[in-house]
């Protein structure tokens, strides 16, 4: 993985049945700015939007009245029914789209694409080689902007009919919608009436008859009283039919009859041909958009002008779509009250904009709209609260969904197969090869090797020529980075892990022995019981008993061959399982982490900078298909013409858990860990991951950077186990209060909770006590140290301890709790009853505060460890310290120095190694003075002392303590 919009269609009809104030459009268009997000709103004052490169806005909003066609009032009331009914409808966004925030809105967000204009010439040329289709459009040609499309041509001839032709990605749908809202909002003044269409609902009808009056009032309940007016409206009228390519059109004579009357029942085809003949309403204005194998369905004769929809094709529109979109607020609180700051967005926005102008392939991935959603949306859930049950596999299946759903890949071939289920077959299997063979730049004999693999009849031909002008843009991109010209990528890194997890699950990958072995097997297993019953018949007549033994093994076929598909699925979860946890050559950040980086354009570490890696990491690959077997996405694919059995997806399941299993015993790194637990929450099958993690006892993650939506999984995947954790290692995972509220189930299923080095301050001090005071709570030792705790944070932690009763060991080393801190703590340590070990070293702490919590100590009645070394004591207080320890029997011991009395302290080995921890992080010049200070008690001591021994143990003490000031600069003696 090495980097890695538009809108839905919508099945158009109205059904809205409420009906909104008139509009006052004499409100000047800056106000739209301030009207309210919710409630009812003016018609002539729609919610702001951006303009950019051919907005269809007017200069200003329409006139008051609806021009000289419908000034009857009944008739300017219908339209203005039908205004409103179409800004509902038109303005309802699927759920993927309002987790954007509420404000989130098309005409907030949009950005036309570029429209080029074309000819039938270009149209009629024989189709490109394959490197030669996916070059962007030349860019000398000027684009048209949505105003501009019914302008005269360039011999002056009124233009009524315009086709919009685009790959699938590139922002049809979009366009239309925002355009239909344009018009509804008054800012298309040019037509006083719009009638949208969406030809996959009138393919639904099939041949069925209807008049076009009929088909309007059907749809538009509004119009019903202003139908006889259409005919009148002249230019004045545009049709808008979306998505021709789902309608098979014949303009032959023979096979459509001419027809004028819109009130004459006809087949919905027949009406649509006769509106594009202008044999029915010759002055209406018709926009038709349509996917480039469609174009040559309506004969060139009848059409006015050609656009071709050519996305982003400049950078600036995909910055502004980026800025747009990533600006707007959030929902609200996440979990744990997780929020997203606008000085975060900001970050998110100029990281992302560096890297599309340094990185040129997320640049020509970003040519496509829909790509841009993506990004978008995989930033999100970087970095945005997370909504629940919202995976990665989702986002990539519901992308797809809201790009492929109710496509078919020709509507004229009579298989009605859906352009996601050819596209996984054919796209898929080339994404598998890359992931099996470790390579994302393919070669064009690589492409097609996998687009005319089984392809022998013209109908196939056929179909794969109508996905290679349709689709194939969409999945390939060809690649601009130095040293790999002329090879593809896919346009999304991340796409091609995913295209290679849906071919496995979806049973595509079989190898010669299973297509042929599984005929034969289903022959066999049909014709054995027949064929076994009949030789026993006829072996009791003649002597031939050693037939029906040889026909009874037939029966064994079908269950050999089950065997054989068993192992099959094993071998890929294995493969599967491998991939997840392969060992790098160099260190390897986890999968969320690598996600972010490649869009933002931060790169990981690795041994050698200066090169790419010898191999390429396809970590992304196992997330999915884990994801792809879950529930929801199973139902999505299903959709989409790719439906995965339940029973193989159990089987699959079974094959992974035997292989996970395995490796639940084994010891993994923290990224490779997070991975496995990011494993498990796209899979959001809790049985599944109870089963497999129930012999998980440590989780150390330290070191991982804990991100709002890491916190989310790890709670997620292992909140509601049953089974007690030894021990949760969270050290330097730049946690905050949000984050420890994310994590409270796992806390509360702990023994030993490591936070060190996390910055947590006074405020991550509630948490901490509500998880103390949990009646749940069995953590035992608490590691706090390197937090800037402060007093404040102790007095809170100490009402945690009051009610505690779990807690043995609490580490406060270096928490800046100073003299007010241990104060505290003298004062408070004997409300808890349970304590033996307390650690307030390195906290800056005097000799009065010190000695007093010592006496405390030593009067607690399980206390049997006090660590104060490393504070601000003078030589009298530490052998205070000293006489104190040593003179309580059965207190608390104190621990101040390396030494005890003229021998070494059997805790040396303890200071000096946090010392040697946490080198990089303490203030150099205040650890380089206690250690000078302890350097020269140690020589004191070696002095005062005739044992041998003795000697020799200060010695080594002062080989290390010397040691730890080189490392510092000072001197080493």
């Amino acid at each position: 993985m090495r980097w890695g919009c538009h809108l839905p269609r919508a099945s158009w009809s109205p059904g809205l049945r409420r009906v909104l104030q008139p509009a006052d459009e004499r409100i000047p268009f800056l106000i739209h700015w301030s009207w309210p997000l919710k409630g009812e709103r003016p018609l002539g004052s729609p919610r702001a939007f951006i303009r950019h490169n051919g907005s269809s806005v007017g200069n200003g909003p329409s006139s008051g009245r609806h021009g000289q066609l419908f000034r009857g009032i009944a008739a300017s009331e219908a339209l203005q029914r039908h205004r409103h009914n179409l800004a509902e409808w038109f303005s309802r966004l699927p759920r993927e789209e309002r987790q954007f925030g509420p404000t989130f809105a098309l005409d907030t967000v949009h950005v036309d694409p570029v429209i080029r204009e074309s000819t039938p010439d270009e149209l009629l040329r024989p189709l490109a080689e394959l490197a030669l289709e996916h070059q962007p459009p030349s860019a000398g040609l000027p684009p048209l902007a949505l105003s501009q499309l019914f302008d005269p041509d360039a011999c002056g001839r009124r233009v009524q009919t315009v086709v919009l032709y685009g790959t699938v990605g590139t922002g049809k749908s979009t366009l239309v919608r925002k355009m239909v809202l344009d018009w509804c909002y008054g800012r298309l003044p040019a037509f006083e009436l719009l009638i949208p269409f969406s030809c996959e609902d009138l393919s639904s009808l099939g041949p069925a008859p209807a008049s076009l009056c009929q088909l309007v009032a059907q749809r538009y309940s509004p119009l019903k009283e202003i139908l006889p007016l259409m005919a009148a409206a002249g230019s004045r009228l545009l049709f808008v039919l979306h998505g021709l390519e789902h309608l098979n059109l014949n303009f032959s004579l023979a096979s459509t009859g001419l027809c004028s009357d819109p009130e004459k029942p006809e087949a919905p085809a027949a009406i649509i041909i006769n509106l594009l003949r202008k044999y029915m309403l010759p002055e209406a204005s018709i926009l038709v958009t349509t996917r480039p194998s469609a174009i040559g369905r309506i004969p060139s004769k009848y059409v006015g002008r050609y656009g071709e929809i050519c996305g982003f094709s400049d950078t600036n529109l995909q910055k502004l779509y980026f800025q747009l979109r990533l600006n707007q607020p959030d929902c609200g609180p996440g979990a744990g009250g997780v929020s997203v700051t606008p000085a975060q967005r900001d970050h998110l926005v100029q990281m992302l904009t560096r890297n599309l102008e340094g990185h040129h392939q997320i640049a020509a991935a970003c040519f496509l709209p829909s790509y841009c959603w993506l990004v978008c949306a995989t930033l999100h859930f970087l970095h945005a609260p997370t909504p629940a049950g919202q995976t990665l596999t989702s986002i990539y299946t519901s992308f797809l969904r809201l790009n492929f759903s109710g496509e078919m890949l020709d509507s004229t071939d009579p298989s009605k197969l859906s352009l996601m289920a050819y596209a996984a077959r054919t796209m898929g299997k080339l994404a598998y090869e890359g992931v099996s063979s470790r390579k994302t730049y393919f070669s064009e004999e690589d492409v097609r090797g996998c687009l005319e693999a089984g392809v022998q009849t013209e109908e196939e031909f056929q179909l794969l020529h109508v996905f290679r002008r349709d689709a194939l843009r969409f999945f390939l991109a060809p690649c601009v980075e130095p040293g790999h010209t002329g090879t593809f990528v896919f346009t999304v890194p991340a796409m091609q892990e995913y295209l290679a997890a849906l071919y496995i699950v979806l049973g595509l990958r079989k190898t010669t022995l299973q297509r042929v072995g599984k005929e034969v097997a289903e022959l066999v297993g049909r014709v054995g019981e027949d064929v076994s019953l009949v030789l026993g018949i006829v072996a009791k007549l003649l002597p031939l008993r050693a037939l029906p033994l040889l026909f009874n093994l037939l029966k064994v076929v079908p269950r050999v061959f089950g065997r054989v598909v068993g192992k099959s699925r094993e071998a890929v979860a294995q493969a599967m399982v491998l991939e997840m946890f392969r060992e790098e050559d160099y260190y390897n950040d986890d999968v969320l982490d690598q996600m972010g980086a490649s869009i933002l354009g931060v790169e990981g570490p690795r041994r050698h900078p200066d090169e790419p890696p010898d191999d390429e990491v396809f970590e992304l690959f196992p997330m999915f298909m884990g994801g792809l077997l879950s529930a929801h996405n199973r139902a999505v694919l299903a959709q989409l013409g790719c439906p995965i059995k339940t029973l193989d997806a159990l089987e699959n399941a079974q094959a992974i858990k035997k292989k996970l299993g395995k490796l639940g015993r084994q010891v993994l790194p923290p990224s490779e860990l997070l991975d496995h637990l990011f494993f498990h929450y796209e899979f959001q099958n809790q049985r599944f991951s109870a089963e497999v993690l129930g012999s998980l006892r440590q989780l150390n993650l330290a070191g991982v950077r804990m991100t709002p939506l890491k916190c989310t999984v790890v709670a997620t995947v292992l909140g509601s186990g049953r089974h007690a954790l030894d021990e949760v290692n969270l050290a330097s995972c730049q946690l905050d209060p949000a984050g420890l509220r994310t994590l409270m189930p796992v806390f509360l299923r702990a023994r030993k909770l490591g936070l060190q080095l996390n910055s947590l301050g006074p405020e991550a001090c509630r948490d901490l006590r509500d998880l103390l005071l949990h009646d749940q709570c069995q953590v035992t030792t608490l590691r706090l140290s390197n937090n800037p705790l402060m007093a404040a944070g102790v007095a809170l932690l100490l009402e945690g301890l009051a009610g505690n009763t779990s807690l043995k060991h609490l580490s406060l080393l270096h928490t800046g709790l100073g003299d007010e801190g241990l104060e505290l703590l003298a004062a408070q340590l004997d409300r808890n009853q349970q304590l033996q070990e307390l650690n307030v070293a390195y906290n800056g702490a005097g000799d009065t505060a010190a000695l007093a919590l010592a006496k405390a100590a030593w009067k607690h009645p399980s206390l049997e460890l006090l660590h104060l070394y490393f504070n601000e004591l003078s030589s009298e207080c530490r052998q205070a310290l000293r006489d104190l320890g040593s003179a309580a029997e059965g207190g608390a011991r104190v621990v101040v120095s390396l030494t005890e009395g003229t021998a070494v302290s059997e805790y040396w080995s303890v200071i000096l190694g946090e010392v040697q921890r946490n080198l990089n992080s303490w203030d150099r010049g205040r650890v380089r003075r206690h250690l000078e200070l302890l350097l020269r008690d140690l020589e004191d001591n070696r002095g005062a002392t005739l044992n041998p021994w003795r000697k020799a143990q200060l010695l080594r003490v002062e080989g290390e303590v010397r040691a730890l000031l080189e490392q510092l600069g000072g001197p080493g003696s």
